[in-house]
Formats: structure tokens, sequence, C-alpha cells
């Protein structure tokens, strides 16, 4: 898939200011990137136990995870050779404030989790791509590499929702396009918004006085 595609999908792009950060930063990055990776594997999981008899969601989730884990055991590898110690970092307003908007009914609840499942892709995505070119050769293929199956999850997640919203007919494809231009207002919010915390989904950076 083009990245072009990917990259209409969002509602902006990622900031100069953060990916200049990130580059000073790389250290939080990585330990932030695999909390992320480990986070996405736990989501997947998560959606395999509530919804068993969804059988596409089952194969997809379960492909997910075990990539997710994997590009986990990836960032930790590396973070390993360059002796930066994984350790606990305080999750950023980004997820949680893109769940606010996840309805607690179903099937709206799982459509809502998808939806938001896809744009965490795509911008996992895109923030890849515009750290690529600025990167040390190692980190810069491990991100050039992530670049097609992170695109891929941002598609499964998509079409996942769209087939949960055929359930309920044109009222349903309605509300699945509805709800993916409130979440992108969100999204693009949160990127593009001040932010005091550096982290891997983080907003325009701000340094304390």
């Amino acid at each position: 898939m083009p990245l072009s595609e990917l990259k209409q999908f969002l509602g902006c792009s990622t900031p100069k200011a953060w990916v200049e950060l990130a580059l000073q930063q790389q250290d939080i990055l990585l330990i932030d990137h695999a909390h992320c990776e480990k986070k996405a594997a736990s989501t997947a999981m998560q959606l395999m136990f509530r919804h068993p008899t969804r059988a596409g969601l089952l194969t997809k989730m379960s492909r997910l995870a075990k990539e997710e884990l994997l590009h986990f055991d990836q960032v930790c590898r590396i973070m390993r050779k360059r002796g930066i110690v994984y350790d606990h970092l305080e999750a950023s307003r980004y997820v949680g404030g893109l769940r606010k908007l996840v309805r607690t009914h179903e099937p709206a609840k799982l459509m809502d989790t998808l939806i938001v499942g896809a744009f965490v892709e795509a911008r996992s995505c895109e923030r890849f791509e515009a750290l690529v070119p600025f990167l040390d050769a190692e980190l810069a293929k491990f991100y050039s590499s992530l670049l097609k199956s992170e695109a891929r999850h941002y598609q499964d997640y998509l079409q996942l929702a769209k087939q949960v919203a055929q359930e309920s007919g044109a009222a349903g494809l309605s509300d699945y396009a509805q709800r993916i231009t409130m979440i992108r207002e969100l999204e693009s919010e949160l990127i593009e918004s001040e932010d005091f915390q550096f982290r891997f989904h983080s907003g325009i950076p701000v340094i304390p006085v």
C-alpha cells in the first residue's frame, strides 16, 4: 500500500519539532517504542479474547500480536546493544485520549476500538518514515523494515472496523464514516498541541523553563 494513502487517512503530519526532539532523546524514543509494541500485542490479544466468534478478527489479530511481539524483541535487542535499560515509562496522553471517544456498548465499542487501532498504527508508520532519513544506519534500516507491517496493521484494523459497520447496513456505514472523522480530529489535536512529555506518540514538545 502506498504510504500516501495512509498519510491521507491521518489529519496531519508529524511536527518537525517532534522529530528534532526524538533525535535528541533516542533513549526515551526506543524505550517508549518497546512499550508501544508490547501494548499493541496486548490490545490484539484482548480483542481475540473478547470476540472469540469473529473468525476474521481472530486471524488478523493473531498475526498482528505475533508481529508486535517480534518487534518488541527487536527493539529490546537494539537497546541492549546500545546500553539502554528497558524501564517503566509513564504512558503518554495519546492512546488514552483517543480511547475516551470509544463508546461503551457493542458493536459500537468494537468498531471504535478498531478505528482507534487504525489511527495508532498509521501514526506509528508515519513517524517511522519521518525519522528514517536522520537516524544512524542500524536504526534507519530497522525502522524502514517496520513500515510495511505497520501499514498493513492499519489496513487490518480499518478493514475489521468496516466489517463491523456493515453488519448494521447503511446506518452502520454512515456511523463508521462519522467516527473516523471524529477520531481523526482528536488525533490531529493530540499530535499538533503542545506536550510537556516526550513519547513516541506525543505532541509538539514544550521544554519546561
